[in-house]
């Protein structure tokens, strides 16, 4: 069996991982853009920041690919997939075959069109290796920075890179920042807590004209600066997929076994959708932890196992200058609220489930809670007015605690 990856992040490394657990033969071929051993790319920003190094970016060995028995293809692109003779083209002309494919080929950033953008010579993006590498060897201690976008990619490069510049200016069109909280009091905590470290912030604006070392502000006035990051957001890398026919819309359409509707085709990670069981609808779920269960998934299923990823919900764990925040699920139900001044928890409960929550501060024991929404457990099986309070297996019954520890079947 010829299996081809094309990518190189967590859902190739799961698919790796998911085939191996079947099939210890079959050759593997893992064709990337990056030219780079697998590695963290939440990372970046602490390797500005000088908490990391590449080599401890790297979440698996250096003889990753030789210990799985993997043919690595890496600095080389996919231009084309021949789905009907089952091979990919690469841009060096070579052509691999394949019996079965998956797609891993993540996101990309988003550079929407602004007027005078192509004016602005030092302007970058922040989401692999090489853009932070061009990033910081452009950076000095009077660089005055300009960040368009308040999501997690702008505020992670502005946590990097603050400590080696003379300042920093985010903007964003929307009217708070991380509008992936959805939540305007969670928003504000961090985003005081981020001005307090020395980021400024111009939100409810966007950028109406730039010019080689300025930029027009929408709602009026001039704001000077030397080096642009572009951190609006990101886009599903779908063409290869849609080229051959796979069902697109906004990300690969996978199904729980993170096949796509092509035979012996697979999706996985940022670039797919899948099924969040807290809206009941298909989706974009960008997240590290994900991208590996669909991939390990699409890996046992490629290989001719039996797994199924079915307890798919968003989430996020992050942290802004030592302030940590968790988010997962939906927001739609009644909400339980605690607020302090550096710490933040709304809980959501819907029909008898949980069905979403927000931690910021402390986010101990959070797992406890995604594993509610994971599980749908119902809430008046267990001690529930104790867990909103806090997260904690006594709340449980003593079965219940018996499985979620290891030592019983459900």
């Amino acid at each position: 069996m010829k299996y081809v990856i094309i990518g190189n992040s967590s859902a190739a490394v799961g698919c790796v991982e998911g085939i191996r657990t079947v099939d210890k033969t079959g050759e593997i071929t893992v064709i990337s853009k990056e030219s780079y051993h697998v590695y963290s790319r939440p990372l970046i920003s602490y390797l500005i920041y000088g908490k990391t190094t590449e080599e401890h970016m790297k979440y698996r060995p250096d003889s990753f690919y030789k210990d799985n028995g993997v043919t690595p293809l890496l600095g080389v692109t996919v231009t084309k997939v021949d789905y009907s003779n089952k091979k990919v083209i690469l841009d060096n002309g070579s052509e691999i075959s394949f019996d079965k494919l998956l797609f891993a080929t993540g996101s990309s950033p988003f550079v929407p069109p602004m007027a005078g953008l192509d004016e602005v010579k030092q302007k970058y993006t922040f989401m692999k290796l090489d853009d932070a590498k061009a990033l910081h060897a452009a950076l000095t201690k009077e660089s005055r920075v300009l960040i368009i976008g308040a999501g997690l990619i702008g505020l992670k490069c502005a946590e990097g890179i603050l400590s080696k510049v003379k300042e920093i200016t985010v903007v964003d069109m929307a009217p708070r920042i991380l509008p992936s909280i959805r939540d305007e009091d969670g928003s504000d905590m961090m985003q005081k807590h981020i001005e307090e470290q020395g980021v400024k912030f111009l939100l409810n604006n966007s950028v109406a004209q730039f010019h080689q070392n300025s930029a027009e502000l929408k709602n009026g006035g001039e704001l000077d600066f030397d080096i642009l990051v572009v951190a609006v957001g990101v886009r599903p890398e779908t063409k290869l997929a849609a080229d051959i026919g796979c069902k697109v819309n906004k990300g690969i359409l996978a199904d729980e076994l993170c096949a796509t509707n092509l035979d012996g085709v697979y999706a996985a990670g940022d670039c797919s959708e899948s099924y969040d069981i807290t809206i009941d609808q298909y989706r974009v779920l960008a997240l590290l932890p994900n991208a590996y269960m669909q991939g390990e998934t699409a890996g046992i299923n490629m290989a001719g196992g039996e797994k199924r990823y079915d307890k798919a919900i968003p989430m996020n764990a992050i942290g802004f200058f030592g302030l940590h925040i968790i988010t997962a699920g939906s927001y739609d139900g009644e909400a339980y609220i605690v607020k302090g001044e550096k710490s933040y928890k709304k809980i959501m409960a819907k029909d008898n489930v949980l069905k979403g929550y927000i931690l910021i501060g402390d986010v101990a024991r959070a797992g406890i809670y995604t594993s509610l929404i994971r599980e749908k457990t119902p809430l008046d099986t267990i001690d529930y007015d104790l867990i909103k309070e806090k997260p904690q297996l006594m709340a449980f019954t003593a079965k219940d605690r018996a499985v979620k520890l290891g030592g019983a079947k459900a």
